[in-house]
């Protein structure tokens, strides 16, 4: 009954936000022939991000100001728009698929939240939505990527910019905002495991007013996974508004609120999953939990404001803010290991978490342009400041085991837990940064500098004791780099740069009582871009040496999580990125990664790092006809490689390679469009991880059809 509600609420909303719909324009903007872009030039009314089509010229997200990506003395990758379409992801994971450096589903498709690795190090904590960073404590809350305008992977340091942050780089999400063109799409979508959503995005002028925009981008799902009884479900709408009353000051109002009812996966045991060779294997079906205990319902909301005004011909001020909320009930059940009389016997714990989370983020730059002498000059000077507090109840207990071949449900559940916790507390950080992007003919010098103030204020109340968190961190970071722009649109470039992570776990100190040191990283970065003139393409082979201390690891004892310091991790490795339109209607993506990572200090010395491959590898090639008889008529296919790794610090348990190939066909004809895509077409079945609670099987075959009409 409650799915069929559900699926009610949603055909409701679009039905009714499809009611309000009335075309404006078929036109359409495309881009020309990519070229090196020394000067940005802002025009009212038309995109300036330059992320139209499969090749991004530009990104904010290395510099925090709109220089091109060749000038960026860092690697950057931005999944655009159009990728996205064309691949039909589902989640943020499956956006990530086809990025350089990125384990993009390490723990399988979990609804609940995103958790990739980048260089080889979590990014669950290095995530930003329009340049502000999101906070949580176990994984970023999972946005929707249809609410997206593109996705800027920076790999590398980034604290000089963004504060704490790990050495491995960050993901900045870019919402989808408003344009004075007026534009509309609807779109219908079925897939696999009974998956049905409809989305719409609108926008343009307001009539009778001319110096504001809007747009409304909205979905609703109704859905499964391949693991039964673990559904996606989803309401998710983003209003936003400009108001541009002159070329010199906007002010863009960007705001959303998204409803998820998803299920959790449970894990399986590691001797009928990895271990299964010639014996039995579980299926990706079996859900191990209990559909009548199990539920989540989260509520993720956010407002804000982007605002800049220019003062004179040199001097342009900015400010971005959003105020975030999190809302988040859920009850599971979760394997713990197997019978000691039976193997067939799994036995299974409870838990029950609330959480009451918020978030405020302010950043506040001046941008500046001059010269001094032969010196052109692009400065940057902000202060950023960001509150984040919590408001946690977690309970564990235990629960009636299950037989793994023949489970039955609805069994009993302790009434009595034998852990809870209720955690309190608020962490804030201030930072004032600056940063000079210095022209000398064909040279081009980055430096910059920053100092963070972070105060952590919790305490946590257990059953097992109480423990209290009152600790100040600071720390200097920076940034120099230094790029050579030849005329042909090669550009090496040498990077070095460092991070700052005070540690914010579940439990606020160590197993013992010692407060945790933050977390530090640099790194050597050096290679070659390459953005051909005269065709639309963008190449980048790069190396690097990254090195973090204080890193943090998670312990399993007596059944409970603790947080340790491990030491220090180094990885050393190289990447080949390449994005092309390569003829009319053909596009490329081809990446290949290569990570030596090792702990280098602590209790796993010598060892790999959890979920880090060494080798990755992945291609994507689509073609659509220009002309002629089937002009409109295209397919796509991909493959991706992921190499080996362990599935824990301590590499007891080796997880075997896997390689995917997915496909896509469409067809568009005037403002309809008709798209199929498949992804694992061999149905392939691997374990995406194992940890302490068992282990999670990646997808397997997934198809998804869509139909759009655009206006």
């Amino acid at each position: 009954m409650m799915r069929e509600r559900l699926g009610l609420s949603m055909v409701s909303l679009l039905m009714g936000s499809a009611a309000m719909i009335v075309p404006a324009s078929l036109a359409r903007a495309q881009d020309g022939a990519a070229a090196i872009e020394l000067e940005q030039i802002d025009i009212q009314g038309q995109r300036t991000d330059d992320t139209d089509g499969y090749v991004a010229r530009t990104s904010t997200a290395g510099t925090k100001t709109n220089t091109p990506l060749i000038e960026v003395p860092q690697s950057i990758s931005v999944v655009t728009r159009d990728q996205m379409d064309a691949r039909a992801v589902q989640n943020v994971g499956q956006a990530l698929d086809y990025t350089a450096g990125v384990v993009s589903q390490p723990f399988g498709t979990d609804p609940r939240f995103d958790s990739p690795i980048i260089r080889g190090f979590k990014a669950d904590n290095s995530m930003y939505l329009n340049g502000l960073k999101l906070m949580r404590q176990a994984g970023v809350t999972a946005l929707d990527p249809y609410g997206m305008e593109r996705i800027d992977v920076l790999r590398g340091p980034a604290s000089v910019l963004y504060g704490q942050g790990n050495p491995g780089g960050l993901i900045d999400f870019i919402s989808k905002r408003p344009t004075f063109t007026n534009f509309g799409e609807v779109q219908a979508e079925f897939g696999s495991f009974d998956r049905y959503t409809g989305r719409f995005d609108i926008g343009g002028v307001i009539p009778d007013h001319a110096d504001f925009a809007y747009r409304f981008t909205g979905l609703a799902r109704d859905g499964g996974t391949q693991t039964d009884y673990v559904d996606d479900n989803r309401l998710f709408f983003a209003p936003a508004l400009t108001w541009q009353p002159s070329t010199d000051t906007s002010l863009t109002v960007l705001a959303n609120i998204q409803y998820d009812q998803s299920g959790t996966p449970v894990g399986l045991p590691v001797q009928y999953t990895v271990d299964a060779d010639g014996g039995l294997r579980l299926p990706r079906s079996l859900f191990l939990g209990d559909p009548d205990y199990d539920n989540s319902n989260r509520t993720f909301g956010s407002v804000g404001y982007e605002f800049k005004h220019r003062l004179n011909e040199a001097w342009e001020f900015r400010q971005n803010t959003r105020y975030a909320v999190l809302d988040w009930d859920y009850n599971s059940l979760y394997y713990s290991a197997l019978s000691t009389t039976d193997p067939l016997v799994a036995n299974r714990g409870s838990s029950e978490n609330s959480e009451d989370q918020q978030t405020f983020n302010v950043d506040s730059q001046l941008h500046g342009t001059f010269e001094t002498g032969p010196l052109s000059h692009k400065v940057l000077i902000g202060v950023d400041y960001r509150r984040y507090s919590e408001s946690n109840d977690t309970a564990f207990g235990t629960a009636s085991p299950i037989n793994i071949l023949f489970p039955v449900y609805n069994q009993p559940v302790s009434g009595t837990p034998w852990y809870t916790a209720d955690v309190d507390g608020t962490i804030s950080q201030t930072g004032v940064y600056a940063q000079d992007q210095i022209r000398l003919q064909n040279w081009l010098l980055t430096v910059g500098l920053r100092h963070d103030w972070a105060t952590t204020d919790s305490t946590s109340l257990t059953n097992f004791g109480d423990t209290a968190q009152d600790q100040d961190d600071s720390a200097f970071t920076g940034r120099v780099g230094l790029t050579y722009l030849f005329d042909n649109g090669i550009a090496p470039y040498f990077n070095y740069s460092t991070s700052f992570e005070p540690v914010i776990g579940n439990m606020p100190t160590q197993l013992g009582g010692a407060a945790f040191q933050p977390m530090q990283g640099e790194q050597v970065e050096v290679g070659v871009k390459y953005q051909p003139v005269g065709w639309n393409g963008f190449f980048t082979l790069a190396a690097y040496d990254i090195t973090q201390s204080n890193v943090v690891s998670t312990e399993l004892i007596d059944g409970v999580s603790y947080e340790t310091q491990l030491g220090e991790v180094r990885v050393k490795g190289f990447e080949f990125t390449a994005v092309a339109g390569l003829a009319d209607g053909l596009n490329l993506i081809a990446n290949y990664t290569y990570m030596n990572a090792e702990i280098t200090q602590g209790e796993y010395a010598g060892n790999r790092p959890a979920n880090v491959p060494e080798n990755m590898a992945n291609v994507w090639l689509d073609y659509t006809i220009p002309s002629g008889t089937l002009a409109g008529f295209g397919f796509g296919g991909g493959v991706r490689f992921v190499g080996d790794r362990y599935a824990l610090d301590d590499n007891s348990i080796f997880l075997s390679s896997n390689t995917l190939f997915d496909a896509a066909i469409h067809y568009e004809k005037g403002p309809f469009k008709a798209q199929l895509n498949v992804n694992n077409i061999a149905d392939e079945t691997y374990v995406a991880s194992c940890g302490f609670f068992g282990c999670y099987y990646g997808d397997g075959r997934t198809v998804v059809g869509t139909l759009s009409y655009k206006w």
